[in-house]
């Protein structure tokens, strides 16, 4: 197991790391995860941008992060740490940069941290393809070190810690050339700028991979950790976790429990945000969730592992299994991942002809379904299933073991031809609420190729659950039941009001079903992180509005309250509009 990127898939154990300190803060090291957001308020406001981070702090918020996108925002950053800490706060602040190496300089004054973006802090991303070649490679490098040496000769001498947080989606046209747009590309923009660092004895280093598909996102984590491991012990450096615009609401909670749990759960992650668009506080709570699930020590679990792991942890492969015929539907086989649910919730759902039904039915009745339920630790009922017909296999209720590693164990135990039902708990007490446990326990899974059906119980609910089941499915990008948005939570950056537009666009276009619309607050990650999206809303000027068809803008400045409309006319014009 330690080809992969953790010593071990069925048992968590925490990534051992260097402590970093940002302020009294320490992240990695023996200091429990910590909880990290964003300020919304410009960053010339300093009321309100300390009112804001007061109000984090009150929340519990531990780091508290600020965008300064030029010289001058940079600069007011003394006004609002002298503001806090004259108010007794003492929660550490980091400014976030982005094209501008003198505006780190001068922020770096007057905050705890500095986080850069290697795809932009030197480099350009530029439309036009060029090839580059060895030297000129070199060359680049060269300027990277020359621009980048000096804020980490600053941060060192001042006791300054630096995130060097790569974003899928905006990496540089030089990593692009060579990388290409990779999980790849991310860990080497990255690796770049932590050489030159520590040519210069620095180490108060922290890392990121952030993406808003939690696939590349996941995957993008896990070549980070095995390429440290890699290069020595000593680049032992803690971990930052997030799934960049992961949008609003439930789907929000979701998706950053599949991306977030998922490495949590193998003992990846120092430091987090649940990025939402949403007030800023609204991150904090959803944030301690994912990380005291995992405070806990995981108890001692035998275990025998399996010679193959059950997945690749750094491509996408989805788990063979033969197809076979459940109460009328197709499972495994490369059939879609099916929705089950228990007897009573399946009797207590609307019927099939109202709407929204037909979209999302409940497929499957548990306990009818002749579901073989095993213990994978357990040889003798393994060995049972090794000539056995084609059968839906699951984790056996009350098993003492995680449920996300037991359902592994099964995957990893079992012959291909069984198809795997994936569940939400086991029936014992879980530490995380009804959609964030989905996320974690089946969303999680999912992502990896694991999984032929899913069960949700831990929702009540009858419509609820149903929900629930096929939310999971559209977040880990296996199964589209409804339109897919990818939102940015907003920051001192966004250039309208980003909240009310999210809220309009969801109103005028949920019936969309399998179509991908992004909302984005600026042009810094939004052209980049959209790049899956086939519809873009972007904010291009105050209370302007650019829109995109794929990666190519094709309306500028339209004003914002006209341009919900002119998104639905673009959505007409290519084919995809229905009506509701």
């Amino acid at each position: 197991m330690k080809t992969l990127y953790c010593s071990n898939l069925y048992r968590r154990e925490r990534r051992k790391t260097r402590e970093v300190m940002v302020g009294d803060v320490g992240i990695g090291g023996d200091n429990p995860v910590r909880v990290q957001s964003m300020l919304t308020h410009s960053t010339l406001d300093t009321k309100g941008c300390v009112q804001e981070a007061l109000q984090l702090a009150e929340a519990g918020c531990e780091i508290i992060r600020l965008t300064a996108q030029t010289k001058q925002y940079a600069a007011n950053l003394e006004n609002i740490s002298r503001e806090l800490r004259a108010a007794g706060c003492r929660v550490p602040l980091v400014a976030d940069i982005h094209f501008k190496p003198d505006a780190a300089m001068e922020a770096a004054k007057w905050v705890e941290k500095v986080r850069i973006n290697p795809g932009n802090f030197v480099d350009r991303r530029g439309d036009a393809v060029r090839e580059y070649t060895e030297k000129e490679y070199a060359q680049e490098l060269e300027k990277l070190r020359r621009e980048f040496s000096p804020l980490v000769l600053f941060c060192k001498e001042y006791g300054r810690a630096m995130r060097i947080g790569a974003n899928h989606g905006s990496l540089s046209q030089r990593i692009l050339t060579r990388y290409g747009d990779t999980p790849e590309g991310m860990v080497e923009s990255a690796l770049e700028f932590a050489r030159v660092a520590r040519e210069l004895d620095y180490h108060a280093m922290v890392f990121s991979m952030k993406a808003s598909n939690v696939k590349v996102m996941i995957q993008a984590y896990r070549l980070l950790v095995r390429r440290l491991a890699e290069e020595g012990d000593d680049w032992n450096y803690p971990v930052h976790l997030g799934v960049t615009e992961a949008g609003e609401g439930e789907d929000a909670r979701i998706k950053s429990a599949i991306g977030i749990g998922s490495l949590l759960a193998d003992g990846i992650g120092d430091t987090l945000r649940v990025s939402l668009t949403e007030e800023a506080v609204q991150e904090v709570a959803p944030g301690f969730e994912l990380a005291r699930a995992f405070a806990t020590p995981q108890c001692p679990v035998r275990v025998t592992a399996p010679e193959r792991p059950p997945f690749d942890p750094f491509r996408y492969h989805r788990r063979r299994s033969e197809q076979m015929a459940l109460q009328g539907v197709s499972v495994g086989g490369g059939q879609p991942v099916r929705v089950v649910l228990p007897q009573e919730l399946v009797e207590a759902l609307p019927s099939a002809e109202e709407p929204g039904m037909q979209d999302t039915p409940a497929e499957i009745v548990y306990e009818t379904a002749k579901v073989v339920e095993v213990d994978p630790r357990v040889p003798e009922e393994l060995e049972k299933l090794q000539s056995a017909p084609a059968s839906l296999v699951a984790v056996r209720d009350g098993v003492n073991m995680p449920l996300l590693q037991a359902q592994r164990l099964l995957a990893a135990s079992i012959p291909d031809r069984h198809g795997i039902l994936l569940k939400d708990t086991l029936g014992g007490d879980e530490p995380l609420p009804a959609a964030m446990a989905a996320g974690v326990n089946i969303g999680s899974l999912l992502v990896d190729g694991i999984g032929d059906a899913v069960l949700v119980r831990r929702e009540k609910g009858a419509r609820r659950a149903l929900t629930l089941a096929y939310d999971v499915l559209q977040a880990a990008g296996v199964r589209l039941s409804k339109t897919e948005y990818v939102s940015c939570p907003s920051c001192g950056r966004t250039l309208y009001n980003i909240r009310a537009a999210a809220g309009k666009i969801r109103a005028a276009t949920g019936h969309l079903k399998g179509v991908k619309i992004a909302i984005m607050g600026c042009i810094v990650n939004g052209p980049g992180e959209m790049s899956d999206a086939d519809f873009g809303y972007v904010g291009g000027a105050p209370g302007k509005i650019n829109l995109y068809v794929g990666h190519t803008p094709v309306r500028i400045n339209i004003p914002q309250e006209e341009a919900v409309q002119h998104l639905i006319d673009l959505i007409k014009e290519h084919g995809k509009w229905r009506e509701k």
